[in-house]
């Protein structure tokens, strides 16, 4: 059985004060030297404020709200994720984080139809589509609402990485970049998927991944209406309509769309090879080969054909077994 807010409420105040409590009840400050001098609960009938916490001298209305507040000063998170385990001192605040394993994202922008899982996230995210933009980026001309997320985006034209991982030195623009990046040497992948129960590092992995089974695609280029699972995808395409080319290789003078395609073809001079296969050692110079290869050990194959059910470890062996049906049916 749960516990009330009031058994809860008495729970805390047992653990702060002690068993002797009756002169908090009546408005009586205890004369010892315990921490009973941390609440005063005056009378509901002199005040509207009934419950004040004497440690930061927070006034709550209700006990519920009390209760809360005194779980900061207790440091006491009764509500738990099944998951991961993760402890929260509110029940809300453990729905929400939920949803960031489930991948449901029930707070929809009505301008863009970009989803959230929190409605503070969703309302940070409105403020981008009516308050000004000052910051401007004097490269590309995009324009920003806040001096730091223009200090980010100038990252993308200078290459500056800021933030290294100290386990394989990986350096990254963002920090949590980095964070997502620390759990592939942990092997972390709380986030899975319920149809497949494939399982992912980070949540925004897991809602792209699910779309795969939907079938929703969720974002349009503006200019052909071409629809895509993934927002950076459009971003990719709409390089094909601009037919911008910002990047430049210092060595051999190619251009390219993207950031992350000049830093994988900086690789092809270097010799670089940072994604190693932990099995059998071979290198590789992009995450998708060594992902790819990975499939030789483990006898994945993710690729079938609608047609005959035939599993393949590689797309392009699934591309080029589609072909025989078509000569069949010719």
């Amino acid at each position: 059985m749960e516990e009330t807010d009031i058994e809860q409420h008495d729970k805390i105040r047992t653990e702060i004060h002690g068993s002797n409590f009756e002169e908090l009840e009546t408005g009586l400050l205890p004369g010892n030297s315990g921490c009973g001098e941390n609440l005063i609960k005056t009378e509901p009938s002199t005040t509207d404020h009934p419950y004040t916490c004497n440690i930061c001298g927070k006034i709550c209305n209700i006990s519920s709200a009390f209760i809360i507040h005194m779980r900061y000063h207790t440091g006491e998170k009764p509500y738990k994720c099944e998951v991961c385990e993760k402890a929260f001192n509110e029940r809300s605040t453990l729905n929400r984080h939920s949803r960031v394993h489930t991948g449901e994202k029930p707070y929809k922008c009505e301008v863009c139809g970009r989803a959230f899982n929190a409605s503070s996230n969703l309302a940070n995210h409105l403020k981008t589509h009516r308050e000004a933009t000052p910051y401007k980026c004097e490269v590309c001309e995009k324009t920003f609402n806040e001096s730091g997320k223009l200090i980010k985006h100038m990252r993308i034209h200078t290459g500056e990485r800021p933030y290294t991982c100290e386990v394989c030195g990986k350096a990254f623009a963002q920090h949590s970049n980095l964070y997502t990046h620390k759990k592939i040497h942990t092997g972390e992948k709380p986030f899975k998927c319920d149809i497949c129960h494939k399982a992912f590092n980070v949540s925004k992995n897991l809602t792209t991944h699910l779309r795969t089974h939907s079938g929703e695609k969720p974002f349009n280029c503006k200019v052909c209406g071409k629809a895509f699972k993934e927002l950076g995808k459009v971003t990719k395409h709409m390089t094909t309509h601009t037919g911008e080319r910002p990047y430049k290789c210092d060595v051999c003078a190619k251009t390219f769309h993207l950031l992350c395609n000049l830093t994988t073809h900086m690789r092809l001079h270097s010799g670089e090879m940072p994604y190693k296969c932990d099995i059998c050692g071979k290198a590789f110079n992009e995450s998708p080969y060594l992902t790819a290869h990975k499939r030789i050990h483990t006898g994945e194959k993710p690729y079938k054909c609608e047609i005959c059910s035939k599993a393949y470890t590689f797309q392009s062996n699934l591309a080029r077994h589609r072909k025989s049906h078509i000569k069949k049916a010719v």
